[in-house]
C-alpha cells in the first residue's frame, strides 16, 4: 500500500482558491490553510471543481500548490495534498503529469474525460495510459452529470487492478452503483464520497470518507459524523450528521462554490467571496439565506 493510500480516507477538504482583483489572493489563501490545517481533517484536494481549477492559469496552480505545502508545513502538519486534474485530451493529460511530477504533492485527482464522451473502452484506455506514466499516484474522480460518462463498475474494477490507481471520488449519483463497488473492490481501493448530501449515507453503507466542500464549515462535525460512525456508533453519527445536513443543501443552492465563498467571506477566512467567470458570485436572497443561517449558528455556538 503506497503512502497515500493510506492516507486517503476519512474527510478530505476540496479548498476553495481564494481570489480577489482577479488574482490569486494569497493573503487569504495562507489564512485558509492555516486554518484547517489545524482542523480534523486528513488531507486537501487542491484546484479541483471546488477550487475552480479549470480557471486556473498554470502558473497560478503552481503558486498554489507551493502556498499551500508551505503553510502546511509551517503549521507542523504532514497533511497529504492531491492535485486535481481534468481534460478530454490524454496526451495533454500527460504532459501535466510531466509539468506537475516535481512539485510538492502527494497525488493526483483526475475527473472523467468530459463532452468527448468515451465509450468504456476509451475510458479504461485513457486512465491506464495516465497511471503508466505519472509519478504520483491517481485517484480517479467519477461525476457523470458534469463530464457526461459514467465510469461503470466493471471498468472501475479493471482500474483498480493497476498499481498506480489507488481511489476513487464517487459522484456516480447511483447509490446502487456505489454499494455493489464497495462490495467488489480490491481491499486496498479506497473509495471517498464526494455527494456533500450523501455523506452519512455513503459511510453507512462502506464508504472510507468524503471530499466534501461542505466541511469548510462545521468542519469538526463533519469529521464526527465519520469517527463515531468508525466507533460504531451509529445513532451518535446520525446525531451529528442532523446538525450539518442543511448545510449540505445551503451551499448547493446556486453554483458552487459561491455559496461557500460567501460565507468564508462572511466570517473573516478570505478577504473577498470572488469567483471567475462563467461562475458568478451569490444573488441577494441566498446571500441573505447565509447570513440568516451564520448568524443563527454564532447563537448556538454562543
Amino acid at each position: 500500500m503506497t503512502g497515500l493510500q493510506e492516507q486517503l480516507h476519512g474527510l478530505w477538504l476540496p479548498l476553495v482558491t481564494p481570489f480577489r482583483d482577479g488574482t490569486l489572493d494569497e493573503r487569504s489563501l495562507r489564512r485558509l490553510t492555516r486554518h484547517y490545517s489545524g482542523q480534523a481533517v486528513d488531507g486537501f484536494v487542491l484546484g479541483a471543481t471546488s477550487g475552480e481549477g479549470m480557471t486556473l492559469r498554470d502558473a497560478e496552480l503552481e503558486r498554489l500548490v507551493t502556498i499551500v505545502r508551505d503553510e502546511i508545513a509551517t503549521n507542523h502538519s504532514k497533511l497529504p495534498i492531491c492535485l486535481g486534474l481534468s481534460g478530454a485530451d490524454t496526451s495533454r493529460l500527460k504532459a501535466r503529469l510531466d509539468e506537475t511530477a516535481d512539485w510538492p504533492i502527494d497525488g493526483y485527482l483526475i475527473a472523467s474525460p468530459y463532452y468527448v464522451r468515451p465509450s468504456q473502452r476509451g475510458l479504461l484506455a485513457h486512465f491506464e495510459a495516465l497511471a503508466d506514466h505519472a509519478a504520483w499516484p491517481l485517484a480517479l474522480y467519477n461525476i457523470p452529470y458534469r463530464t457526461s460518462v459514467n465510469i461503470n463498475n466493471q471498468t472501475l474494477l479493471r482500474l483498480a487492478e493497476h498499481q498506480n490507481i489507488i481511489g476513487l471520488k464517487d459522484c456516480g449519483a447511483s447509490r446502487e452503483q456505489s454499494i455493489a463497488l464497495l462490495r467488489d473492490r480490491p481491499k486496498d481501493f479506497r473509495v471517498l464520497t464526494g455527494e456533500d448530501a450523501n455523506y452519512f449515507e455513503a459511510l453507512s453503507d462502506g464508504a472510507d470518507g468524503g471530499i466534501l466542500l461542505s466541511a469548510h464549515l462545521e468542519t469538526a462535525t463533519f469529521a464526527a459524523v465519520h469517527a463515531e460512525l468508525k466507533r460504531g456508533n451509529h445513532d451518535a453519527a446520525l446525531a451529528r450528521w442532523h446538525e450539518v445536513a442543511e448545510l449540505t443543501r445551503l451551499l448547493f443552492t446556486e453554483p458552487s462554490p459561491a455559496p461557500a465563498k460567501y460565507w468564508l467571506w462572511r466570517i473573516g477566512l478570505i478577504d473577498s467571496p470572488e469567483v471567475r467567470l462563467p461562475m458568478v458570485e451569490v444573488g441577494s436572497e441566498l446571500a441573505a439565506e447565509l447570513d440568516r443561517e451564520i448568524e443563527r449558528r454564532i447563537k448556538v455556538a454562543a
